[in-house]
């Protein structure tokens, strides 16, 4: 098929009120002001918030990428992305206190939709689209007091124009996804078929990696390539272990990062459930998950192909039970940005675009549908 239509459903945005509030703050996750005038920078980790290193050289550089949706529409015209499903990005609301969370969820939920409004509008104006340029993932007040609260909102995301689904960080309210507190919130992502897309967020301690200095000697690179990856396959694996998809089967999850190591995992765990001993179906007094991992992977994940290689591509596929109808593509804009000002397009990119050609080099229908088709049709997009 020529020309399909691109849909990117992992791309973020941090909303001009959300990064005042960030700014507003003095610890952990903050944004800075360097004093040389430079770009603002935005201290998410612990390790990043050392007072042996210079204030102005903490965290990561924010610029117009993370909060201009001009400069979205930019990269997505220059990177041939017909329409964009943004949410915002981590560390969400999670440390947002419960006085404050539903209020914090619901501006910020109704400024994305009002975003959407109005790009969308432009663009039918002019006639010059063939789908809506943007949908959005809604943002959960998961400070809220009690789980109730969370699902309300959720009930209010659904009415609104462009929400598609919400994005959730794998420590849900700070217990994981395990937690009997979570239910109310799966009962209403039931009720309302809203997508969830599940995002980590350095979930896992300095100490996985060996101590906070081996952290700070290789920047991000340990918890973003290992961690993030490492942190969604075991808050997974806690949810069907504890048999979140056996009362809730309708569950509709989209896994960041194709799943992270979930698809090469499921066999073995798998394997290791069947061997738990401690579980009733082995005489025990546990129970355990009563549907089997790869019926869960088949009808209620997706997995988005932000994977950057044709091994992990073919693994998500292996894992939807040999169909490429549940996975979809993605960029994790506006992180992994160009490291020159020479390049066009990015490399971070054009590398998942390479992929999925390469993967499915002799079947158009599935690099389109992987490209666009099928979020179309699971997000209902027209």
């Amino acid at each position: 098929m020529s020309n399909p239509l691109v849909v990117d459903i992992h791309t973020h945005v941090y909303p001009p009120a959300y990064i005042e509030m960030l700014r507003a703050r003095k610890k952990v996750p903050y944004i800075h002001d360097p004093s040389d005038g430079g770009p603002p920078r935005l201290i998410i980790l612990a390790s990043d918030d050392d007072s042996s290193i210079p204030v102005d050289e903490r965290g990561r550089p924010v610029d117009s990428s993370y909060s201009d949706i001009k400069v979205k529409l930019d990269f997505m015209q220059k990177h041939g992305i017909d329409c964009s499903v943004i949410s915002l990005a981590n560390p969400w609301l999670d440390f947002v206190g419960e006085e404050q969370a539903s209020e914090w969820a619901q501006k910020i939920n109704d400024d994305l939709d009002s975003t959407c409004t109005q790009v969308n509008t432009t663009v039918s104006q002019t006639q010059s689209a063939r789908l809506p340029r943007l949908f959005a993932f809604g943002t959960l007040p998961l400070g809220a007091p009690g789980p109730e609260a969370i699902a309300d909102e959720l009930h209010r995301i659904k009415t609104l124009r462009h929400m598609r689904g919400v994005i959730m960080g794998t420590t849900g309210r700070g217990h994981g996804l395990d937690d009997p507190g979570l239910d109310p919130v799966w009962k209403a992502l039931e009720d309302t078929q809203l997508m969830l897309f599940l995002h980590p967020h350095y979930g896992l301690p300095d100490e996985a990696f060996g101590g906070p200095e081996v952290v700070r000697r290789y920047g991000h690179v340990l918890p973003l390539a290992l961690g993030f990856p490492l942190e969604t396959t075991i808050a997974v694996t806690r949810m069907y272990l504890s048999g979140v998809f056996d009362r809730f089967p309708k569950l509709q999850i989209l896994l960041a990062h194709s799943g992270g190591t979930l698809p090469f995992l499921a066999g073995r765990i798998e394997s290791c459930i069947a061997h738990e001993r401690t579980f009733k179906v082995n005489g025990g007094t546990v129970q355990g998950p009563q549907r089997g991992i790869w019926d869960v992977l088949k009808t209620n994940i997706y997995l988005d192909a932000v994977v950057y290689g044709t091994a992990g591509m073919k693994a998500a596929v292996e894992a939807s039970g040999g169909t490429t109808d549940r996975l979809l593509f993605g960029t994790d804009h506006p992180f992994f940005p160009p490291l020159s000002d020479e390049d066009e397009q990015w490399t971070s990119v054009v590398t998942n675009y390479k992929a999925i050609n390469k993967t499915f080099e002799k079947d158009g229908d599935a690099v389109a549908g992987v490209l666009g088709g099928n979020a179309i049709r699971i997000l209902n997009l027209k």
